[in-house]
């Protein structure tokens, strides 16, 4: 058998990180793209990547692959359907490198007869110019156990890329939507580092928020740690008072803020189960202002 044929549509941070990544798993890797790149660098620490990706903008004439990886901003996924129609065979396993709670809803419907994989990015990294990717920290890629994702591990071999299979990949994405749901807003709205979430009174809100965002997990199936809040909050205390968010990112770069996979889940999962979550849909009504 000839080596893998493997695509990731999006030229972003994630896209620039997992198309490195590939690379670095000694496989040629398509990168797909909506504005021209002549180059891909990721820097790790003091090293330097040179990525040799294949650059495309157009999927006119592209054939299916093996694996495509699907690292488009979340509101951006429908956008890539011609990406989709292109390179989604019978024989393509998509991996949707999004977090959140609600992959398969958003993405099975665009990807035919394809096999979807969810995966969970706990990556740090940061776009810094068209075609460099800084990668601050972070390896891990949860997916559902299972035969599709024992081989994405395979692909991914030697990269540095650990990918974890899950028997719960439920509980672990949202674990990790809860991980997000006071951090992402509050830094976002006041335009300050993690650090704000140490003030007292700004604590007390994101315990509330958290609060919240359990108890829709819990009744949305998921069994999450009796002391999560505490837990996540102390996660939050380990980083530097600067660090900042990918949503903050976005607000101060005037990129939409991508509310509908975090506060917005949390919202629409608590309609569905009549709980009442009065601090994330007032979180929500500001962050649509915001946006």
């Amino acid at each position: 058998m000839g080596a893998p044929t493997v695509a990731v549509v999006g030229g972003g941070a994630v896209g620039g990180f997992f198309a490195g990544a590939v690379h670095d798993a000694g496989h040629p890797v398509t990168l797909c793209l909506r504005t021209p790149l002549d180059a891909l660098t990721v820097r790790t620490g003091a090293r330097v990547a040179h990525v040799p990706a294949r650059f495309v903008t157009d999927p006119a004439g592209e054939r299916p692959v093996d694996w495509l990886l699907v690292a488009t901003r979340a509101g951006d996924t429908r956008g890539a359907a011609g990406w989709f129609a292109a390179l989604a065979g019978a024989s393509t396993t998509v991996v949707l490198l999004h977090n959140g709670i609600d992959h398969a809803e958003r993405v099975a419907p665009l990807i035919g007869p394809a096999t979807l994989l969810p995966a969970l990015v706990h990556v740090a990294a940061e776009r810094t110019a068209p075609g460099e990717v800084v990668h601050r920290g972070g390896n891990r890629l949860v997916v559902p156990a299972g035969a599709a994702g024992r081989a994405l591990g395979d692909l991914l071999a030697g990269s540095g890329v650990r990918v974890e299979p899950v028997t719960d990949f439920r509980t672990e994405a949202w674990r990790t939507l809860v991980g997000a749901l006071a951090a992402y807003p509050i830094t976002a709205l006041t335009g300050r580092g993690l650090g704000v979430l140490t003030e007292p009174d700004v604590a007390e809100l994101a315990r509330g928020i958290l609060a919240e965002g359990v108890a829709v997990a819990a009744a949305d199936g998921a069994v999450l740690h009796r002391d999560e809040v505490a837990r996540t909050l102390r996660i939050h205390r380990r980083y530097r008072p600067e660090d900042g968010t990918p949503m903050l990112s976005d607000r101060l770069a005037g990129r939409p803020l991508e509310t509908d996979l975090t506060t917005g889940a949390v919202v629409a999962a608590a309609a569905r189960h009549r709980i009442p979550v009065p601090l994330n849909r007032a979180l929500l009504a500001l962050l649509r202002a915001a946006d």
